[in-house]
């Protein structure tokens, strides 16, 4: 698929180019056409309008053949011609000896406009027209050599065609090399995308597939109790609210990815907020023989989604609680600057693998499970992350196998919607 839509790519970057320089060359052309004749066609002209403001042009008493005057542009020739079959007549002696034996190549076909002709391998512009004379009808021709200016326009329409073909060969290979760095991100998408849905049926599958097998055992013994039954059950109810938060947080990281959660940004105080989560916490620490601490030594004002901050505190001491051993101990803290809000989880937990520090906010990604009992589904520090981004906020990261980990958030105080 990606080779395909590779090479479309490439060709519709290359058309667009080739238009480019085509439409780039005609101007090009054009303009020096434009600039190369300008002087040619302006002395014809001149010379036509010199002529005609000549007195005694339509004399009848006029008794040469031909009309009498002073060129003004030595370059322009003229040549005379009278008779139903145009013959080249008149005192014009180096004209006609010039002309001679190529009267049909040079003869004017069209009158009182400008035209090319070639004779003799040379290029000519010329311009015609009839005059009255006491000999009858003659046309005058005025007629320049434009032989080193066709040469030009010719040897810029080559240089133009080797550039155009360089160019189409350059269009190609820049735009093969460009049609593949912009597919760089779309197939990382793609990789990810892919990698996500594998990772998310996986996920499903297993408690799926748990409470399929645990129902099945108890449809074999319709007649037992619920307390004879009340391990399958406790299963099933576990997986059950496992497979359903698994759905929520899939839920949440997809309608981030799509931009449908928006964030409701309001003011309140933060250290508040975590003196409420952790009233929730400290019974569950209590129990599970862990120390849970706050320290939030003045008042906080933020301003953010509430709701989400409180997730993202709530996803945060879950993982310290879930991967701190008995006896251990979690802090919490909040603490502001001029310019930045503070929030950091500290535990004595552990800890991750110095390789394993850079991934640990990825999608479905769990550090080594032989390390420890818990259960996790590898979600919980995406989502807190894409609330963290969202805040504009920073996080850093730093553990020792054994010894704890510290999760550190920087949030600015001022917040962008």
């Amino acid at each position: 698929m990606f080779r395909r839509t590779h090479i479309r790519l490439t060709l519709l970057n290359s058309l667009v180019f080739i238009v480019l320089i085509s439409i780039l060359g005609s101007i090009i052309y054009f303009y020096t056409d434009n600039r190369l004749y300008q002087d040619v066609n302006r002395s014809l002209m001149e010379s036509v309008n010199h002529f005609q403001q000549q007195p005694g042009v339509d004399n009848d008493d006029h008794d040469s053949p031909g009309p009498r005057f002073m060129k003004r542009d030595p370059r322009i020739m003229t040549l005379l011609w009278q008779g139903e079959g145009k013959q080249l007549i008149g005192e014009q002696g180096r004209e006609t000896e010039l002309f001679s034996g190529k009267e049909e190549q040079i003869r004017p076909k069209k009158l009182n406009s400008l035209q090319d002709v070639v004779a003799g391998g040379f290029s000519y512009r010329y311009i015609a027209f009839d005059v009255n004379t006491t000999a009858g009808k003659v046309t005058v021709q005025f007629i320049r050599n434009v032989n080193s200016e066709k040469e030009l326009l010719d040897r810029l329409i080559l240089i133009m065609f080797i550039g155009c073909g360089i160019g189409v060969v350059c269009a190609l290979v820049s735009g093969y090399f460009l049609a593949g760095r912009a597919l760089v991100p779309i197939k990382k998408a793609w990789d990810k995308q892919q990698e996500f849905v594998s990772d998310a049926s996986h996920e499903l599958r297993t408690p799926l597939a748990v409470i399929q097998a645990k129902t099945d055992v108890l449809f074999r013994n319709p007649k037992a109790t619920i307390q004879d039954k009340i391990h399958d059950i406790s299963t099933i109810s576990k997986e059950s609210r496992r497979l359903s938060k698994l759905v929520t947080n899939l839920l949440t990281l997809a309608r981030s990815d799509s931009n449908q959660l928006e964030m409701k940004k309001q003011e309140f105080q933060i250290d508040e907020l975590l003196k409420e989560i952790l009233l929730q916490f400290e019974d569950i620490a209590l129990y599970q023989e862990k120390t849970i601490h706050l320290q939030a030594p003045e008042p906080v004002a933020f301003c953010g989604d509430k709701e989400r901050i409180h997730q993202l505190i709530v996803i945060l001491l879950d993982n310290a609680m879930k991967y701190t051993n008995e006896g251990g101990e979690i802090q919490l803290s909040c603490l502001q600057s001029h310019s930045s809000i503070i929030l950091s989880v500290k535990d004595t937990g552990i800890g991750i693998p110095e390789q394993d520090i850079p991934r640990i906010f990825d999608r479905f990604f769990q550090s080594n499970k032989a390390r420890t009992s818990a259960e996790g589904t590898g979600l919980g520090l995406s989502i807190a992350k894409w609330i963290i981004d969202k805040h504009h906020g920073k996080v850093k990261v730093n553990s020792s196998l054994g010894k704890g980990t510290l999760i550190e958030i920087v949030f600015p105080r001022t917040q962008k919607n």
